[in-house]
């Protein structure tokens, strides 16, 4: 809304930006991605589950250990208003004691809330077997415990786990659905169908439940609450009330545990996710891979399972006791014959599922990726269901589905056709990826929120997190980036600010202001992009940018600055062998040089060696500079997994497994330690996680991960392993000395040497501490085209593995390279094609000569050019004089 008393004499061109910005807001057209705003509402949750969102934007959610929790926007806090005793424990057999999925399940508001004061929780009580739905009185505050009323019981077995369900959602008509799972232990069916018929494991049947039109198990249940905490049944639902060995409750069945409901509000169409069991592979005998799905019920139907799964296709029927199969069951007809079952033999035909994908890449919906996977249904949108939504989704999300998956982290838009079956599907922010998304729906301004459970079955995760995706269809705030020529010196300081960076998505003109102030005490201002800033007193500053935009949107960054205190200038010098590569068995002398200014020097001796840090790793991972730990005393040797750590951010492995606690899977240390000392290990390890397997740990299926390189694999094997090491700290070493590159270079562009050297002053009374290092990279001396820096007139192969001249003069360039000991260059060749003659060049494509390579005899694919004696650093050019010559790497040699 704008108000007239705040606003400027409107301008023609003010009319037409607003009007372009409100047009733009409710066209069809896809909107840039910056106009989405990630919101974190409330941080390191425990084990969230479900959540309502009430007027005020105030938001109602559950944990599974029990707690009732109400986050307040106005405040930022989250009060427990309840703590249910719940079971979360099954026990065996044999009296063994695990964690499952009970608990506290699911919370939502009755329709009439504003009157009543009524609210629905879905929990499991301690002191029976049951999965309960009851109804409380709640008027703000705590919840009052003593007004629960017992609306449904759902039996459940408690010997082995899983799959609980606990979605609710009411429809225009004030019917409430609840969601319940299958209550089947299903990993040990070796991914299929779970329909174990022996005597005493109905636990692992999934024919008791799911299959069982007399059982309130493995269904979407529909009931209508009444005042007095009874319910009826609303016309529509599976089998007419009176039906003999039915349940009249039951709309959908055949689930295995349907996750996170939603209704279409103007179709009345449900649509959920579905979670599947854990198969890898298609059987012959037994049927298909596993698939998680997503679907629609625009009635009530038999979703197939435990017979069916996916787009309807069939398992074999499988004795458990004789390990033989028999026939594939019949969409048209299914039968269920199981000892377990108390309902109808003869069930509904089954409905197909709209969306269906496995572990590897889905065919038929790509999109979806690969890795593990854990359905979660979103919502549709309309913008009708919103009055006055300050951050309402753009007319392009009309209709479409939104729905995320627990483990992949991503939210994708389903698209419809006219008649509601499935048409397309896109990323949705692809930049985005959620921990743990576990419910996700609109809220009343028009916002998504969602929770995110983090990445862990079981446990208080600390990334677990509510959040909101506010929609801005109109201006945009400027995105702002500050930096500094300096952030810390002696005094008096000189600093070159620096806006560049900052961009506005409107392509608006922007006003800059920048405030330098100590202690919260503004000291000056200035009014333009890039200022340079002299301090003369002592202390720690704050240099803050504020960008506004014509319409008045601003944004800001800051910066610190520290007056007083030099960083400290610290150096690793060669003294002999080169500084760019590493040769086998080569010895490199070293000196190491700190000055600074206000604490000395190593060479007047003010700075003791003692407190220099110096270090000297070989990582055979590669080197990543991000990921140094900033610790003068102890260089991080976890660095050298650092290519391990992010391929198991980016995949499903966190979602199962932990370092050191057991979740799902065994934690990476029980993993290193049973296989302690087995040199095969790794090599078989790397397998398993490809093609996936239980039966090590327990019942566990771990899926396969074929979308994964060998190497990948490989590298997260090491990693996990590396546990089973005991970690010391490293000493530091003398700041001058020798070291040998001991590690034979085996591989092509594999591993790196680290040289490290780090240095923290003293401080002074007003200024802190500064800390100052110095790293140099021995990298591989083979180098591989496409780890050069910079190319002109060649073009690569698609895995950029061999590098082609288009003419004669392309060249290959690498910057800063040390050419001290270099004696050659071997040039290698691919496919066939010889190099032909290269040109070494320094400085320039056009350069000075140091050498060039002569052509072979007749079939071979390398040359070698031998290098002018040269010491100190050049950029160098590796010349083509033949086009079409093919180059697949460059080694450098010292002999």
């Amino acid at each position: 809304m704008i108000k007239l008393s705040l606003m400027k004499p409107i301008t023609a061109l003010s009319l037409l930006l607003v009007s372009s910005y409100i047009t733009k807001a409710q066209s069809p057209e896809k909107p840039d991605e910056n106009r989405f705003t990630k919101v974190v509402l409330q941080q390191k949750l425990e084990e969230p589950m479900q959540f309502q969102i009430l007027d005020g934007g105030k938001v109602l959610y559950a944990e599974r250990k029990g707690k009732l929790k109400i986050y307040d926007p106005a405040t930022s806090k989250m009060d427990v208003i309840a703590d249910f005793a719940v079971s979360r424990e099954y026990v065996s057999k044999t009296g063994e004691r695990s964690e499952g999925e009970d608990g506290l399940q699911g919370v939502i508001l009755d329709p009439d809330y504003a009157k009543n004061k009524w609210i629905y929780i879905y929990y499991s009580p301690k002191d029976v077997s049951v999965n309960r739905l009851s109804r409380f009185t709640w008027a703000g505050g705590k919840l009052n415990m003593a007004t629960e009323k017992k609306v449904l019981d759902v039996v459940v077995q408690r010997e082995e786990c899983c799959h609980v369900g606990g979605g609710m959602l009411f429809d225009k008509d004030k019917n409430l659905y609840l969601s319940t799972g299958d209550n089947t232990f299903s990993r040990s069916s070796d991914g299929f169908t779970p329909i174990d018929e022996r005597p005493g494991e109905g636990p692992r049947d999934a024919q008791k439940s799911s299959g069982n039109t007399n059982d309130l198990r493995g269904k979407i249940l529909r009931i209508h609450p009444e005042p007095n905490g009874s319910y009826t049944i609303p016309e529509g639902n599976l089998f007419p009330k009176g039906t003999p060995n039915t349940r009249p409750e039951i709309y959908t069945m055949g689930n295995r545990n349907p996750w996170r409901l939603t209704i279409d509000s103007h179709t009345g169409w449900l649509y959920w996710g579905e979670v599947g069991p854990d198969g890898s592979n298609s059987s012959e005998s037994r049927g298909p891979r596993s698939y998680d799905e997503f679907n629609v019920a625009k009635k009530s139907g038999n979703y197939g399972w435990p017979y069916f799964i996916g787009n309807n296709q069939a398992y074999r029927y499988y004795d458990f006791a004789t390990k033989k199969s028999g026939e594939l069951y019949d969409v048209l007809k299914p039968i269920n014959n199981s000892p377990n079952n108390t309902g109808l033999k003869e069930l509904p035909p089954a409905v197909s599922a709209m969306i269906w994908y496995p572990y590897a890449a889905s065919e038929e919906f790509p999109v979806m990726g690969s890795g593990g996977r854990s359905a979660v249904g979103g919502p549709v949108f309309h913008k009708s269901d919103f009055a006055n939504a300050k951050y309402l989704f753009p007319a392009y999300y009309e209709g479409k589905w939104l729905i995320t998956d627990w483990v992949r982290g991503w939210i994708l838009a389903v698209t419809f056709d006219e008649n509601g079956m499935y048409k397309s599907m896109e990323r949705f922010l692809p930049e985005l990826t959620l921990r743990g998304p576990i419910d996700m729906k609109f809220g009343p301004d028009g916002s998504l929120y969602v929770l995110e459970y983090g990445n862990g079955y079981f446990k208080d995760n600390p990334e677990a997190e509510l959040i909101k995706i506010e929609f801005n269809g109109g201006n945009r705030k400027p995105q702002v980036q500050v930096a500094a020529n300096k952030t810390a010196g002696a005094l008096p300081l000189k600093v070159k600010l620096s806006s560049a960076g900052t961009t506005d998505s409107d392509g608006d003109v922007l006003k800059y202001e920048w405030k330098i102030t100590k202690g919260g005490v503004l000291k000056q201002t200035f009014k333009t992009a890039n200022p340079e800033v002299q301090l003369a007193a002592a202390g720690v500053y704050k240099a803050t940018l504020t960008v506004t935009d014509p319409h008045g949107a601003k944004n800001s960054k800051s910066l610190e600055l520290v007056a007083g205190n030099a960083t400290p200038v610290v150096k690793f010098n060669f003294t002999k062998g080169n500084s760019s590569f590493y040769f086998p068995a080569s010895i490199i002398n070293y000196a190491v040089s700190v000055t600074d200014k206000e604490d000395g020097s190593l060479a007047d001796k003010r700075i003791p060696a003692s407190q220099v840090s110096v270090a000297i790793n070989y990582l055979s991972e590669g080197y990543d500079l991000t990921v140094v730990a900033q610790n003068q005393n102890q260089f991080d040797v976890s660095a050298q997994y650092a290519k391990a750590k992010a391929l198991i951010k980016k995949s499903d492995c966190n979602a199962c497994h932990a370092v050191d606690t057991k979740s799902l899977g065994p934690s990476f240390t029980e993993v290193a330690l049973k296989y302690k000392g087995d040199k095969t290990a790794e090599g078989r390890l790397t397998k398993k996680v490809i093609d996936g397997g239980s039966g090590v740990w327990g019942d566990a299926m771990m899926p396969a991960h074929s979308s994964m390189s060998t190497a990948e694999v490989n590298s997260i094997v090491k990693y996990v392993l590396s546990f089973s090491e005991k970690k010391t700290a490293q000493k530091s070493l003398p700041v001058t000395g020798s070291y040998t590159t001991n590690v034979q270079p085996d591989q092509p562009n594999k591993g790196s040497f680290i040289f490290r050297a780090a240095y923290k002053d003293h401080g002074t009374k007003l200024a802190p501490a500064q800390f100052g290092e110095d790293i140099v990279v021995l990298r591989h001396p083979y180098v591989l085209v496409n780890n050069t820096d910079n190319a002109s007139e060649v073009s690569f192969n698609d895995n950029k593995s061999v590098a082609t001249a288009k003419v004669k003069g392309a060249y290959l360039q690498l910057n800063k390279v040390d050419l001290t000991d270099i004696k050659k260059i071997e040039f290698v060749g691919a496919d066939k094609t010889s190099t032909g003659k290269i040109e070494v060049r320094i400085d320039s494509p056009d350069g000075k000569l140091i050498g060039q390579s002569s052509s072979k005899e007749s079939g071979s694919l390398n040359t070698v050019a031998d290098i002018e004696s040269l010491k100190g650093k050049y950029n160098v050019y590796f010349v083509f004089t033949e086009p079409s010559a093919r180059l697949k790497a460059i080694s450098m040699k010292n002999l």
